[in-house]
């Protein structure tokens, strides 16, 4: 990809102004706007604020590549920006921002947007490019040092291949020669991966192949990106190579390195400690891993050790990312289906069509709920278990017991628990068996063991216990007393803004789902809904009626939050939230419970687990449902407008 035809001198920033990572996109976002390149600044930040909501695309080292796809952009571009003096763009590595690389791709080019940041971060880990940029006065020079960074890169590129092709003509003439072990170059493989796989994946590919070069080393990278696995490595480069690197932030496919001598680190080493990670497998360094149980497993000498609740947390996300499409597909669907009943009846094929659909899609919830906990925990071989164990909790007669009601979300949760770590003991419990039986473990053992004492657990102490709790709580929301219920409502709509998407928002949200999975009510999803979208409402209210206290960037970027909230969107909050936490986010917090209590004392139900106020019209009290949203986010605006300090002010008391 030749990337000047995408950076357009026109569209370029040689002096950013900005201060604020906020000031920064406002400003990026205007530049394309002013060229031509997007016809909507709204659709297009929120995609971008969207995107940072996620994870900073401020990588490090002085460089950040924001970006986003959609219908706004025109034409695909990247945009360059050069900031003087630096700013604080929430980077990974915590330091100041000096590039900018903003892509624009058109809606439906996903591959041109990943290639063009595949193909910046493999330039950019160039620190002689980085510098010279830096030092750029003019667009054409900016150009320049592209072509020229291109231009080596595609002759290293052409080089590597044709060693590439010697290595496996090599490798071929090995197998009928006998060559002295001291004439041999040192051969490892790895792979680097990174939670959306885009850049950090690049970059530690382009480090790891960079470093090894200078120290004599021959290497192949796999790299498990966006857009799927390239370089593959097959199972003749593993079996010769000395060692294996892993440079990844999430789950590759492991058993193949089984016997090898392997070293699991974070992405961020594979591109800041390389020649660490190289000497290290070069020189067999690293425990041995042992896929089926043994001395090393997966987690050994990994830098980061993670706490307990660390990994509580990562397993339990793994199974909600993976259970959110079937809520979302499924209950929007069923959602659809409660209009048609209002106007052609509970008896109409399109009324059943509907809501069967969403139900059946309901129905698998809980089982890959609990599926992908096991995953987690314990690998492919836990999936089974874990999925069976979930199935158990959502059946009413999956139990010792006689009961009407299934174990449920919670009995669900547990079975993921169970199911994982039964697995990872069996592993230990095995590994003395005789070699000749490891082929049996995967395939016979692991399920057959393990989904025996997970739907032992469950059948005899999970579900009879959960069943009363689920029927408990269950008869407990149907009846309980309207003060009980604002309670609730007030408490689940202040978690939704305490940390806007983390952990206290997934808590509530998740509660609302179990809820409505068990019971059919919306009455808990109506505070959720209301809690989530105050936030990023309660921002566009105060820069709407105290403008003196805000940016011009502050003020357009308020506007966006317009569309956030009523899209039910709370992480449109997160960049002012990020930048005046304080009144932020305890503003934010008032107006949410307020909004989530008033949702509970008008008894208002929205069978519908997403869509903010596009689904008002499946309220049973639709008008109360607005006023809610209004009356929270107005107190939450009105208390952060009152209480933020003029920008005069603010910028006085910083300068002190």
């Amino acid at each position: 990809m030749d990337l000047n035809e995408l950076l357009l001198k026109d569209a370029m920033i040689l002096d950013l102004k900005a201060t604020t990572k906020e000031e920064a996109i406002d400003e990026m976002v205007d530049k394309y706007y002013e060229v031509g390149v997007i016809d909507d600044k709204e659709l297009y930040k929120a995609d971008i604020l969207k995107r940072e909501a996620e994870t900073s695309t401020g990588i490090g080292d002085g460089i950040a590549i924001p970006h986003a796809h959609d219908k706004a952009v025109k034409r695909a571009t990247v945009l360059f920006a050069k900031s003087q003096s630096g700013l604080d763009y929430k980077s990974l590595d915590g330091q100041p921002t000096f590039l900018f690389f903003m892509i624009a791709a058109p809606e439906g080019a996903d591959n041109l947007h990943l290639q063009a940041l595949a193909a910046l971060s493999s330039l950019l880990i160039n620190p002689d490019l980085v510098a010279n940029l830096k030092n750029a006065k003019t667009a054409d020079e900016v150009q320049n040092l592209f072509s020229d960074a291109m231009a080596k890169k595609e002759a290293k590129d052409k080089a590597d291949e044709e060693k590439e092709k010697a290595r496996e003509k090599a490798a071929a003439q090995e197998a009928a020669q006998t060559a002295a072990a001291s004439d041999k170059k040192p051969f490892i493989v790895a792979v680097t991966a990174c939670p959306t796989g885009i850049a950090h994946t690049y970059m530690a590919e382009a480090a790891l192949k960079e470093h090894a070069e200078k120290l004599g080393v021959d290497i192949k990278v796999e790299t498990n990106g966006s857009e799927g696995v390239k370089h593959k490595l097959t199972a003749a480069d593993i079996d010769r190579a000395d060692g294996v690197i892993i440079a990844a932030d999430k789950k590759v496919d492991m058993p193949r390195f089984d016997g090898k001598h392997l070293v699991n680190r974070p992405v961020t080493d594979g591109i800041n400690k390389s020649d660490e990670l190289i000497n290290l497998a070069v020189e067999q360094k690293a425990p041995v891993f042992h896929a089926q149980g043994g001395a090393a497993s997966e987690e050994d000498d990994s830098s980061e050790k993670k706490s307990l609740w660390s990994k509580i947390y990562a397993d339990l996300m793994n199974g909600i990312s993976n259970m959110l499409p079937f809520v979302v597909g499924g209950g929007i669907l069923m959602a659809i289906s409660f209009l048609l009943e209002s106007s052609v009846g509970a008896h109409s094929q399109w009324f059943l069509f509907f809501n069967n659909i969403g139900n059946y899609a309901f129905s698998f919830l809980i089982p890959i709920l609990a599926a992908y906990i096991a995953e987690s925990i314990g690998d492919r071989p836990a999936l089974l278990p874990g999925f069976v164990g979930g199935f158990m909790a959502s059946q009413a007669s999956a139990s010792v017991i006689s009961s009407k009601s299934p174990a449920g979300f919670i009995g669900g949760l547990l079975a993921g628990f169970i199911a994982g770590w039964i697995v990872v003991g069996l592993k230990k419990l095995l590994q003395g068996l005789p070699k000749t039986l490891d082929g049996l473990k995967p395939i016979l053992l692991y399920p057959v063991l393990g989904l025996l004492a997970t739907g032992a657990i469950m059948y005899f102490a999970i579900d009879p216990v959960f069943a009363i709790v689920n029927q408990a709580i269950t008869h407990f929301l149907e009846n309980m007393g309207t003060g009980n219920a604002v309670i609730l409502g007030t408490i689940l709509g202040g978690m939704m803004s305490i940390d806007m998407g983390g952990p206290f928002n997934k808590a509530a949200y998740t509660f609302a789902i179990g809820t409505f999975t068990a019971t059919q009510d919306g009455a808990l999803m109506a505070a959720v809904m209301v809690g989530g979208m105050v936030p990023p409402l309660a921002i566009a209210i105060a820069t709407t009626f105290w403008k003196s206290k805000f940016t011009e960037q502050e003020r357009q970027a308020g506007l966006s939050n317009y569309v956030l909230g009523i899209s039910f969107i709370t992480e449109g909050a997160i960049p002012f939230a990020a930048g005046d936490p304080l009144r932020v986010i305890t503003s934010s917090v008032i107006g949410s419970a307020i909004g989530g209590g008033l949702t509970q004392l008008w008894k208002i139900n929205v069978p519908a687990p997403h869509g903010g106020l596009f689904v008002t019209l499946l309220a049973n009290h639709p008008l109360l449902y607005i006023l809610a949203v209004i009356i929270g986010a107005g107190i939450a605006g009105v208390i952060y407008g009152l209480w933020k300090p003029s920008a005069k002010k603010a910028a006085s008391v910083e300068a002190k």
